[in-house]
């Protein structure tokens, strides 16, 4: 029987991004994809135009009715939408123990449409505690997760450091935006691992996604964490070279 990875994230009907994404990746990595929808998106290439968060009573039942009938190997987290998917959330990732289990904590677009509530930032914290494999914030996200700015290296070893000591996840920093070179940056509660590449001057929708969802690949193959986040960075670097044109705002993830 085909190995099911589940994707609980929003719906991008661009498909640069999301549970759309999601999927993609998951085939292209020999999985069968699923998915839960926490919030419905009006998007396009060019930017974000509204989010409406489903109810979170509709979040849990998604998952109970898929949960009773396929055996998921894997959990991929994007956007939560709310406060109480989030706790939703939380649950969910509290019954799946002993599978890998990735999130991907999407606070803002990179247009920079708010995509989580105000305030929400400590609730995630919250749901997550000991309940995920790892967690894959870009340098925004960590910046918010932690309370100040994130611009290089030592301050990404810095924030990942607050933020495993904060809920006690392994924290996997991406740094496709730093200024001179792209490094991804992973503390696993032990040691810092640093994962570079050349730096691509191509600014690529989806790009976050595609990396936490190849990342849940790799460790739903087995790989350890820090063999898996190589991996994915590769390939990650691999699919930014390939990105298409689709629409007129920037190009997708193929």
């Amino acid at each position: 029987m085909k190995k099911v990875l589940l994707s609980v994230a929003g719906f991008d009907p661009s498909a640069g991004a999301g549970v759309l994404l999601d999927l993609k990746v998951f085939a292209r990595m020999g999985f069968h994809g699923a998915a839960v929808i926490t919030a419905l998106t009006t998007q396009n290439t060019r930017s974000v135009k509204n989010v409406y968060a489903l109810p979170a009573k509709l979040v849990r039942e998604q998952y109970r009715v898929l949960a009773a009938d396929l055996t998921i190997a894997g959990i991929k987290i994007g956007m939560a939408g709310s406060t109480e998917n989030l706790k939703a959330i939380g649950t969910i990732l509290a019954a799946r123990r002993g599978i890998p289990r990735v999130l991907d904590p999407i606070i803002r677009s990179s247009s920079g449409a708010q995509l989580l509530e105000g305030g929400a930032v400590l609730e995630l914290l919250r749901a997550i505690r000991d309940r995920a494999t790892v967690l894959t914030p870009n340098l925004d996200e960590a910046g918010v997760l932690v309370g100040a700015p994130v611009h290089d290296i030592a301050g990404m070893k810095d924030a990942a450091v607050t933020i495993y000591d904060r809920c006690r996840v392994p924290c996997l920093i991406t740094g496709g935006h730093l200024e001179k070179e792209a490094v991804n940056l992973l503390f696993d509660g032990r040691r810092v691992s640093l994962f570079g590449k050349p730096k691509i001057a191509k600014d690529v929708h989806g790009t976050g996604c595609f990396f936490s969802a190849c990342l849940l690949g790799y460790l739903a193959q087995g790989r350890p964490l820090a063999r898996a986040c190589r991996l994915a960075t590769e390939l990650t670097h691999r699919a930014i070279r390939a990105a298409v044109r689709v629409g007129r705002g920037r190009p997708l993830m193929p």
